[in-house]
């Protein structure tokens, strides 16, 4: 993998804060090689999230082959987060800074919002999963704290983990980075441990299809389509005649493969260790277990917690820039202590109130509704502007700016976006109830079971993509033109 050279700009350098925010970077400050990001991906996908998403899939009742299949094809999403990496090098700025010339630039605070919320869950999501794992350290040690534990715990976390994403993107980069070496170590010991015990026969016959797609949806957003609003934050360090078919190759590399094999481990270990993520505490089927040895459970836990850390200031940074997207006038460091204090009371509320396993699946359900029906409207608008746009006029809010459109909101985007939503509302089976005319597509494809098949990411990316293509197509091809000639000028 790629080394971090030791002379990058005073804005960007590891230990020390990151200045820039949704500016712009200028090329001479573009350190970054495609390598460089699909190294800081593969430090982000060796990680116990997705073992633990792994192990989840296996509580829907599929078979260890259907858990297989899910996982491959789910995995795949992961050119979606390549193409939405492809903007950044030549605009030199975050997605959602991007994301103003396809809705506008106060159109573009609504979909800005939705992605910080999103990121503020995942961020919640790292802290039980970090609080559950020292709860299990607690326990192993012979202490029995309770309740003022759990609330230390959270309170001790939040503060720890404001600390990378403070620091900035080249901190983040390189700790990832160190990370990904002992995580391969733990995952193979722990593979050693689990082939005796793992069988494919865990469940008879499987899960019928109307459950298949529910877990296809649930694997593709946490996998590639539940990065791609993060993409462009990594990538606008690098040059912009960076190679695109690159950028799209590292990531996948860095992203996919790992992932397989560490959610097929997590699927493995599902079939015999079949609580997982059943309870507040994902960890605690780990604690009253014979088929790993007390060490390695606490070897386990300890690094988890490091690495969990880690991961989680890949969404603060992200939820911070974004914060700034919205038109929040603060620095990207003082966003961090803004989402780390929002965190702070959800994982509150969460761990003493829910199993791991309906936060996520309830999360996940909230996020596919948004985000399928954005990232077609995003890349069909990049695609339309010939693949380009013009940076300064990004950072443009005003009303003299390329990108203004009437008040601010460009209407073909934001419908689309409505209609996309709706259409993804449509075709989700939900963990929550929805009332029948909301959830039409799912109830008639019902058959013995109260839930029919899920096909909301597929309904809310292909109804948003035509909808926005049907009526931006003109407007857009004539902002395309004037880009040219700005850019030309």
């Amino acid at each position: 993998m790629a080394t971090i050279v030791d002379d990058l700009p005073a804005t960007d350098q590891a230990f020390k804060i990151e200045t820039h925010g949704i500016d712009h970077i200028p090329v001479g400050e573009r350190w970054a090689k495609p390598r460089d990001v699909g190294a800081m991906w593969a430090g982000a996908s060796i990680q116990i999230e997705y073992f633990i998403y792994g192990a989840v899939l296996m509580t829907f009742g599929f078979s260890f082959a259907q858990a297989l299949s899910l996982i491959v094809i789910g995995n795949l999403s992961y050119f979606l987060l390549g193409l939405a990496s492809l903007q950044a090098p030549q605009t030199g700025t975050t997605v959602f800074a991007i994301n103003r010339a396809s809705y506008g630039p106060n159109g573009s605070r609504m979909i800005s919002f939705f992605n910080w919320l999103t990121q503020i869950g995942f961020e919640v999501e790292g802290l039980i999963l970090i609080v559950g794992a020292a709860l299990v350290l607690q326990s192993k040690a012979g202490f029995a704290g309770g309740t003022p534990a759990k609330v230390i715990f959270v309170l001790v976390a939040v503060l720890i983990q404001g600390v990378l994403p403070f620091l900035g993107h080249a901190t983040i980069l390189k700790t990832l980075r160190v990370l990904v070496v002992p995580f391969v170590i733990l995952f193979a010991i722990m593979l050693g441990f689990a082939i005796p015990h793992a069988t494919t026969h865990g469940v008879a016959h499987g899960a019928d299809w109307q459950t298949y797609m529910e877990g296809l949806a649930f694997t593709i957003i946490l996998s590639g389509l539940g990065w791609a609003e993060c993409g462009n934050d990594y990538t606008r360090y690098c040059a912009p005649d960076a190679s695109k078919g690159a950028i799209v190759g590292w990531v996948f590399l860095g992203t996919a493969v790992p992932e397989i094999l560490i959610m097929t481990l997590g699927a493995a270990v599902g079939t015999f260790l079949v609580n997982v993520g059943t309870q507040a505490n994902a960890f605690v089927a780990f604690e009253h277990q014979s088929f790993f040895p007390a060490w390695f459970v606490v070897l386990f836990c300890i690094l988890c917690i490091v690495q969990l850390f880690a991961i989680n200031s890949l969404d603060l940074y992200s939820s911070g820039v974004t914060l700034q997207a919205m038109g929040v006038p603060v620095k990207r460091d003082q966003a961090v202590l803004i989402d780390c204090a929002l965190a702070l009371g959800i994982t509150m509320i969460a761990i003493f109130n829910t199993s791991f396993n309906t936060y996520l699946k309830d999360f996940v359900d909230v996020v596919i509704v948004w985000i399928a029906p954005w990232l077609a409207i995003f890349l069909v608008d990049w695609v339309m502007r010939r693949l380009r746009y013009v940076p300064a006029e990004l950072q443009r809010t005003d009303r003299g700016g390329l990108y203004y459109r009437t008040g601010g909101i460009f209407w073909p985007a934001i419908i689309a976006q409505v209609v996309g939503m709706f259409a993804a509302i449509e075709a989700l089976s939900a963990t929550f109830h929805l009332p029948e005319w909301l959830n039409l597509v799912t109830v008639h494809t019902a058959g013995k079971h109260d839930f029919g098949g899920d096909f909301s990411v597929f309904m809310g990316m292909g109804v948003a993509a035509v909808v926005y293509a049907v009526l931006a197509r003109a407007s857009v091809r004539r902002q395309a033109d004037e880009q040219d000639r700005m850019l030309a000028g």
